[in-house]
């Protein structure tokens, strides 16, 4: 009997292990030079793109899944509140007019969705989704985001082509700096 419990607690704790290996990493990205852990599963080119859910700005769920068939540019951020995050998100707004109708621009973040409103009214954004991921950091969660030390969202761009595989991914190495938008951008192009 005492042989079958240890057994099992072996099992159960290699198992706990295990699981705690998928979340938990740096990836080497910094805050200002500063380590953060980034929880969650990362995301990597090829594999189908988890679905999630993200409140818009009349506080409705959008999931990825209602852009099936386009091309999807995931731009994530910290908070809109930030001089880069709102450089960010300027940015795609401006690349998302000559992008075509085929490609979706979805801005993500922590922000609650009254904030990422209000922002984009005062700047005039009107060519891309802002979504949050304030309730259950599933986006965070499912594509490896999710900074553990303030429950913020990393700072990268992911991007999905038509048939729903991710083709293309960046994690910005220090949250502070703004992505590479023309890679992120060629990648789009490609995707197409």
């Amino acid at each position: 009997m005492n042989r079958l419990f240890y057994m099992i607690l072996c099992i159960l704790i290699s198992t706990g292990m295990a699981v705690g290996q998928s979340s938990g990493d740096n990836q080497g990205i910094t805050m200002k030079g500063k380590p953060i852990t980034l929880l969650g599963t990362k995301a990597y080119i090829g594999e189908m793109a988890p679905d999630f859910t993200g409140i818009d700005s009349n506080m409705k769920e959008v999931k990825l899944s209602d852009f099936k068939g386009k091309v999807v540019v995931l731009s994530v951020f910290p908070s809109v509140d930030t001089k880069v995050c709102a450089a960010q998100t300027r940015r795609f707004n401006e690349e998302a007019s000559g992008l075509g109708k085929d490609v979706v621009v979805l801005t993500l973040s922590k922000d609650l969705p009254f904030a990422l409103e209000r922002f984009c009214a005062a700047e005039g954004i009107d060519r891309i989704y802002t979504l949050s991921d304030y309730r259950e950091s599933e986006f965070g969660m499912n594509y490896g985001f999710l900074i553990k030390e303030n429950k913020l969202l990393t700072r990268g761009v992911v991007v999905i082509g038509k048939d729903g595989k991710i083709t293309y991914v960046q994690y910005v190495k220090d949250i502070s700096q703004e992505p590479d938008y023309k890679a992120a951008i060629a990648a789009v192009k490609k995707a197409k």
